[in-house]
């Protein structure tokens, strides 16, 4: 007679498939920080009420969320074998509540930097356990489809940011600005609550000894709760040996020993998401309702421009799902890379004769790249980095902080080295300390030196098979 015990009030698929979109809010929430800033750097009520910040100022606090993630992705790693994946969600979102609250109510931009920066420690948090957690709770069979989720997931927290942006743009006062960072609240405070239902996963709970509550776990994720089920057992079995075998073998848990003793697992995955994002995508997206505006796209319908763009970055998350096993990583890399130089170089010319077809060239050249980014480059890196972060299981948590660290290191560049002061005639701004995105030419030349050093390192054929890289 078969037992049915369970952890959870769903079990199964449903139990997999809720749990697994829910705590994608984590890879949400960054989207939403990094759109919120680039929409709201438009709104003359922001700029009224920091007193025209300069674009020191606002590079500053544009790349300390950057910065702040960049620091405790290194140490999220060490908190979630200690205290568990579950409960480093719940700190992680607790801080992003309090940073967000700061940023709501902050009186200056010293206060508004100072929310970002712990927003961005929270960031660093939940973009580093949450792949983690996805691929611990996850069946081997279906990891590669749930961590493409997790990168959709992201997007759709970016487009989010900007339609609530353009939303609230509509008010002629302070809450135009305010109201979209007290939203951010409420999203951070949902994934906390959400951290008290969702499960702990079975490899941390085997390894901390929690046997029981650990089978119970695995039956109700791969056997609708019935612990007698053989893959139940079969995947307990699997589980506790691993972790029985990785402590005999023993081995510090530092990163230098990592790297040592897995360097070319380490290297490809962590380089494979610095490579992907090295093409220009995040100054496009931090500045592209400024783009837009120097297109002739002014005000409030350079936002609906840039949300419009976040759609199309959104369906073009979805083929990859199907195409990056089917078609292999390099053959997608490099049709994406060449598309994208077309575009650049479509929207470059395009402000380089300031015609009347211009804003319209803009709109579709930007859209063009971020389709091109999500589904032929962006997506199978950080697909073959949630394969390579699979092994060694023990360190899974540590190595997903590297490579959330990699992922970072070129964005914190990206953000902050890129404002210029100008001269600015765009009707929608009315300062000295006027604001001009970095040229497309620039991300043009920088992506095509890029691409010729990714290409054979970053992505292989889809017969590669990653486990050789056992080392």
């Amino acid at each position: 007679m078969s037992h049915q015990v369970k952890e959870s009030m769903l079990v199964g698929k449903l139990l997999l498939n809720f749990t697994s979109i829910f705590v994608s809010l984590g890879v949400f929430l960054f989207g939403f920080e990094q759109g919120l800033m680039s929409s709201l750097l438009t709104n003359k009520y922001f700029k009224n009420y920091y007193n025209n910040p300069s674009p020191a100022e606002i590079g500053t606090m544009i790349a300390i969320l950057e910065i702040g993630a960049l620091f405790s992705s290194f140490e999220a790693g060490k908190v979630g074998d200690k205290i568990g994946r579950r409960r480093t969600i719940r700190l992680g979102s607790f801080i992003f509540v309090v940073g967000g609250i700061i940023q709501a109510t902050s009186p200056n931009i010293i206060a508004l930097g100072l929310g970002r920066l712990i927003g961005g420690i929270a960031i660093g948090f939940l973009t580093t356990i949450i792949p983690c957690y996805q691929s611990e709770i996850s069946p081997p069979s279906d990891r590669g489809f749930y961590a493409c989720l997790e990168f959709t997931g992201n997007i759709v927290g970016y487009s989010t940011s900007i339609w609530v942006d353009y939303g609230f743009s509509f008010l002629e006062n302070d809450w135009s600005w305010r109201s979209p960072l007290i939203i951010q609240c409420f999203m951070g405070f949902l994934l906390y609550v959400g951290s008290f239902v969702i499960v702990e996963t079975p490899r941390w709970l085997l390894d901390h000894d929690h046997d029981i509550e650990g089978m119970i776990v695995i039956s109700d994720l791969y056997a609708d709760g019935i612990i007698e089920d053989e893959v139940a057992r079969f995947e307990y079995r699997q589980i506790k040996e691993n972790v029985l075998i990785q402590r005999v073998e023993g081995g510090e848990r530092s990163y230098l020993y990592m790297f040592s003793r897995y360097k070319k697992r380490l290297s490809v995955a962590c380089f494979s998401q610095m490579f992907a994002q090295l093409n220009g995508i995040n100054i496009v997206s931090y500045y592209a309702p400024m783009i837009f505006e120097s297109a002739g796209w002014i005000g409030r319908s350079a936002i609906f421009m840039t949300g419009i763009n976040s759609l199309v970055y959104i369906a073009s998350t979805i083929p990859p799902w199907y195409l990056v096993d089917g078609w292999g990583r390099k053959p997608l890399l490099l049709t994406g890379s060449i598309v994208m130089a077309i575009s650049l170089f479509c929207i470059a010319y395009s402000l380089f004769l300031d015609d009347t077809y211009t804003p319209q060239v803009v709109v579709v050249g930007v859209a063009q790249d971020h389709a091109d980014v999500s589904c032929e480059t962006g997506q199978p890196a950080y697909l073959t980095a949630a394969q390579l972060a699979r092994n060694p299981s023990s360190r899974r948590a540590e190595v997903d902080g590297l490579i959330t660290g990699a992922q970072v290191v070129p964005q914190v560049i990206a953000s902050a080295d890129n404002l210029k002061p100008v001269a600015s005639d765009v009707s929608s701004v009315h300062d000295d300390s006027a604001i001009e995105p970095p040229s497309i030419e620039e991300i043009l030349h920088f992506k095509l030196k890029k691409e010729r050093k990714s290409w054979w390192f970053m992505c292989r054929g889809r017969n590669f098979d990653y486990e050789e890289l056992s080392h």
